[in-house]
């Protein structure tokens, strides 16, 4: 009890941490919905079978958590911040460099070679450097997003700042029906947006995947929390698995037309 307690107020002085990397469809800014319904739960493991740009776990910081995400590359790159991750390869905002880059990390996927610390900082250097912060693969499994346009970019030297929140996580690149969840696990799950991209990562992620994602959220015995964009056919699904729905303007920070207007999105618990 006495470990526990001091862990819990080791991590509670730290200051806050920002995500690490730029994440379409963000969900920082839902946190003050979030937070309070966590509060209840703050004891129980929190899990996110999509945990994308870990803002809301940066957020929350739970002790116990299990983090899962379809991308590969994301996961190999938490993992490495779980041991220090320091960056050692050349970082500049330079299109030349951007896709000599680029031909490297997608030759480490090609031999195999895509969990190594070199594939982590070079999958930070893309993400940063890239259009629009997007996270695109073609049907090959190639990182595929061209060189973004940004007047100055800020790199980081080292991650050391992360890696003591990150060390008691467990990171994940499973399927979420694979995820071995508890009874009375937090469920936070944010899939992605009913929408027509769905290369994200190699398998995609369509209507069917859609209408998995929320049966299984449903048969969870513990608390669930679930945001996605408010299309009707989402609304209609969530409901007839039995949550209770609220709607939100969520901030669009990332768009391929620049467009930056509020986009209608729902917050669904079950559970409680």
């Amino acid at each position: 009890m006495t470990t526990s307690h001091a862990f819990r107020v080791s991590i509670d002085t730290l200051p806050a941490l920002n995500p690490p990397l730029k994440w379409a469809g963000g969900k920082r800014w839902l946190l003050p919905h979030i937070e309070p319904i966590w509060q209840s739960y703050r004891q129980h493991r929190y899990v996110e079978p999509f945990c994308g740009g870990l803002a809301v776990a940066l957020g929350l910081r739970p002790e116990r958590a299990l983090l899962n995400d379809a991308n590969p590359h994301l996961i190999n790159f938490y993992r490495w911040l779980q041991h220090g991750l320091e960056m050692t390869i050349e970082m500049r905002n330079e299109a030349e460099l951007f896709y000599a880059h680029r031909d490297r990390f997608n030759q480490l996927i090609d031999q195999g070679n895509m969990e190594s610390a070199e594939a982590a900082q070079l999958f930070y250097y893309l993400n940063r450097t890239c259009f629009n912060g997007l996270c695109r693969f073609n049907l090959s499994g190639e990182y595929n997003v061209p060189f973004g346009k940004y007047k100055t970019i800020n790199y980081a030297a080292d991650f050391y700042e992360y890696q003591q929140v990150l060390q008691p996580w467990e990171f994940t690149n499973f399927d979420l029906e694979l995820l071995a969840v508890e009874p009375d696990d937090f469920i936070y799950a944010d899939p992605p947006y009913d929408v027509e991209f769905t290369s994200y990562s190699s398998g995609g992620f369509d209507w069917n995947d859609q209408v998995r994602t929320a049966e299984w959220l449903a048969k969870h015995q513990g608390p669930v929390v679930v945001s996605n964009q408010a299309t009707q056919r989402i609304i209609k699904l969530y409901r007839s698995q039995g949550f209770e729905l609220e709607f939100l303007a969520a901030p669009r920070r990332i768009s391929c037309t620049g467009d930056r207007t509020a986009a209608r999105e729902v917050l669904g618990v079950r559970g409680m």
